[in-house]
């Protein structure tokens, strides 16, 4: 029998990092594990890292590059498949010039090593401004408040999850998550861990969620109203004398104009608009400021609503207020071992951001961090003179974006679309041309962003599991390919290798001339021959690790860390806790957290306008999350997909009285752009007035090639959110908080819900 060998890795499927034990026999999964002797995860695994073998081996997934030719695809060699898109690609880039071509980013890339490095090369050679990604679906208004107040759109802080007394979640169910924009593998145990120690943690949440469950205490809040309630809390503190910035004082500026902006927000104000009474703020308030140490975390549901850029900074203040940034216990800032934004860098000349340098020509929305916001693509698409040809990379837009059915359309406008997948799916199914990627088992791994938002500090290399099929590019060959395309240069008989050589030369020219370095002015020949033994995304890694605050900086500093070092630690490498990093961090031009930037302090009138609108009676729809289907393509994989169907509407039961509305009935659910019908649980822990649908269903195209899916195609709730609604700071979509109206329908769409559960829990 062929030999059974053991790999040790992490897993690359969300944000957590766990790592995993896998056992294989030839070509063949035989088992997988959590990683016992990982120093982060500790043996933790869920449903999500079984999937892996099922990924691996679905016969659904792409492995030879196809090219669609009316509505038939046929599978091709690499070379002709790179020829089509060099001819659609090129016919456009010509006629139209570098605005001609837009590009959508999918979650995955920041799970991928390849992705994380290779994907900004690509950017740069294409020079499009139509630069859009998921980002703006999910979390940049924290990336962009840390731009903003820090100096560093990757200075997120983090909470001190394992040392905190009290922690307050906001919009977030880590239960199920483990941790989003929080890398946190195990997050229940966490919590639980936080509880024996005498600690506390709250939820503040439309639903009662797993980790609701499990809180001291736990308040509804409405949905889209977090600002209000965060204002009152922020408000109790001055009124009281309850600020203490402690040894932050001389690193603060703006401290007066945040209390002047809190005063309209009086609990007794805010109460009635987001649903928590006026003496539970300030006795929220109160226990934030008394805590030894106290962190305030919010997530999802904070940043997915029309004040989400303002959410994220109201957290910030919080703890900054309560003197809990930069502490133990509270958020501090993580140290990665590569790659990290804030770490050997020159502050700001003046005090500029990422953000507003040009606008769409369409929409007129601005740009934030380099993208435009994915709410304005179809009318960018639709609208613009010159955006003709487009690339998704690893995204499925169809399914994630706000109106999904208009982006379909704008999508079939194009001249010319290109995708680099796995799958055949509801977006891929536009291309002329898919590109397929490797599984997940075949390529090597490194958490480059998961490790600037880890609660440890914390550094693990993961080999390739199975070798590469012979006829399979590797995903950082492919997105060299398609830059050498887009640069339109002859970069003779091996493109590849001169643009990587080229781009790990410009990374060693940056370092080396930057006066921070500790390799400043080494010669750059010198260490451009010891990075020679690892080639492609190993060969930058190695550099960044090297470079980085454990590195051995090419001989400097003895024992220091290396990807070869690095290697022969199999189960990753505890770096340690989180330590206090101010005012190292700080990158703003006056080396202060600017805690009053001007963008986010006119927004408060936004706000205020609001206090004195009227409340309307309207249902609002919200979100999801499932711990088996973090993204659509989940749903393709048997081991995720088993169970009740969850692909339901949770509805409370007062609000199903009026329509008759009982568990296993349809309902028609109808906004402002769309409609569709879904069956109903009813469930007693949603908030009166609020509904709940997951996200990343709506699988019942049948030019897709999903098997597996389409049997459990559910209903896409994005068809339901409005593009034209967004969060008015950073263009961030709104998918809660969605005003929405539900009807009885005798309509049976979809698969039947079991009629017998009259009332279930999440």
């Amino acid at each position: 029998m062929t030999e059974l060998k053991t790999h040790f890795r992490t897993c690359p499927l969300c944000e957590a990092t766990c790592g995993l034990e896998i056992q294989t026999r030839g070509d063949e999964v035989v088992s997988i594990r959590g990683d016992k002797l990982d120093p982060f995860s500790k043996g933790h695994i869920c449903p999500k890292g079984f999937s892996l073998k099922e990924l691996h081996d679905d016969p659904d997934r792409i492995r030879k590059p196809m090219i669609r030719k009316g509505d038939e695809w046929n599978e091709v060699s690499w070379d002709e498949a790179f020829e089509e898109v060099r001819a659609g690609l090129q016919k456009v880039l010509t006629k139209y010039g570098r605005d001609g071509v837009g590009v959508y980013l999918g979650n995955p890339n920041v799970h991928n090593l390849a992705g994380l490095l290779y994907v900004p090369i690509f950017l740069r050679a294409l020079g499009s401004r139509y630069r859009f990604s998921a980002s703006t679906l999910d979390q940049i208004p924290k990336q962009l408040v840390s731009e903003m107040m820090y100096g560093s759109d990757f200075s997120v802080p983090i909470a001190d999850i394992d040392h905190t007394d009290y922690f307050m979640i906001i919009g977030a169910n880590p239960y199920v998550s483990n941790g989003s924009m929080m890398t946190a593998p195990d997050m229940k145990h966490r919590l639980q861990q936080l509880r024996k120690r005498g600690g506390k943690f709250i939820v503040i949440d439309p639903v009662k969620t797993a980790t609701a469950h499990a809180a001291n205490d736990y308040y509804s809040i409405h949905p889209g109203t977090d600002a209000f309630f965060l204002f009152g809390l922020i408000h109790t503190l001055f009124e009281e004398g309850l600020v203490n910035s402690r040894h932050l004082q001389e690193y603060i500026h703006g401290l007066d104009v945040i209390e002047k902006l809190a005063k309209p927000f009086t609990p007794e104000v805010v109460q009635n608009k987001c649903g928590i009474h006026a003496s539970a703020i300030r006795k929220l308030a109160r226990d934030l400021a008394h805590a030894p140490s106290a962190a305030v975390y919010g997530r999802m549901g904070t940043c997915t609503q029309e004040f989400g850029t303002m959410n994220s900074w109201l957290i910030d203040l919080l703890n900054i207020l309560t003197g809990n940034l930069d502490r133990k216990g509270g958020v501090l800032f993580p140290k990665p071992a590569a790659g990290g934004r804030n770490i050997g860098k020159t502050p700001r000349k003046k005090e500029t951001y990422r953000f507003g340098r040009f606008s769409g020509e369409v929409r007129g929305l601005p740009e934030v961090l380099g993208e435009l916001p994915t709410s304005c693509m179809a009318d960018e698409i639709e609208g613009s003179d010159t955006l003709k040809a487009f690339i998704t990379i690893a995204g499925n837009p169809i399914l994630s974006s706000p109106n999904g059915n208009r982006l379909q359309q704008a999508f079939d406008k194009l001249d010319f679309f290109v995708s680099v997948d796995c799958y055949l799916n509801e977006t891929t199914r536009h291309a002329n041309v898919i590109l397929p990627v490797p599984s997940p088992l075949e390529r090597s791994h490194y958490d480059l962003s998961f490790y600037h938002l880890s609660v440890r500090n914390i550094a693990h290399y993961s080999k390739q599991v199975f070798k590469l099929p012979n006829d399979q590019l590797d995903e950082w060959e492919i997105l060299l390919h398609l830059t050498e395309i887009v640069s339109g240069q002859e970069l003779g008989n091996d493109p590849v290798k001169a643009l990587d050589d080229y781009s790990v030369m410009k990374l060693v020219q940056s370092e080396t001339q930057n006066k921070q370095s500790r390799i400043f002015e080494r010669s750059e020949k010198d260490i451009l021959k010891e990075l020679q033994v690892h080639r492609g995304p190993e060969r930058m890694l190695d550099f960044l690790i090297r470079v980085g605050p454990y590195g051995d900086h090419f001989g400097k500093v003895e024992n220091g860390l290396t990807l070869s070092r690095l290697m022969e630690h199999e189960h990753g490498i505890d770096l340690g806790a989180l330590e206090p990093r101010i005012p190292e961090v700080l990158l703003t031009s006056t080396k202060k957290i600017e805690l009053a930037p001007t963008p986010l302090v006119k927004d408060v009138e936004r706000l205020k306008a609001k206090i004195v609108s009227e409340d309307s009676n309207q249902l609002v729809l919200i979100g999801r999350r499932d711990l088996r289907s973090n993204n659509s393509w989940m749903h393709n994989l048997p081991v995720l997909i088993k169970g009740k169907e969850r692909c339901v509407l949770y509805l409370h039961p007062l609000d199903a009285v009026n329509e008759g509305i009982e568990t296993g009935d349809y309902v028609k659910i109808t906004s402002r752009v769309g409609s569709l019908v879904v069956p109903v649980v009813l469930n007693e822990e949603i908030k009166q007035g609020v509904i709940s649908l997951p996200h990343g269903w709506g699988h019942h195209f049948s030019d897709t090639r999903l098997s597996v899916a389409s049997k459990h195609e559910g209903k896409n709730t994005n068809l339901l959110s409005d593009e034209q609604v967004v969060d008015e700071v950073s263009g961030n979509a709104v998918f809660n908080g969605i005003p929405v109206t539900i009807q009885k329908t005798n309509e049976t769409e979809g698969e039947n819900v079991d009629g017998s559960i009259r009332i279930e829990s999440i």
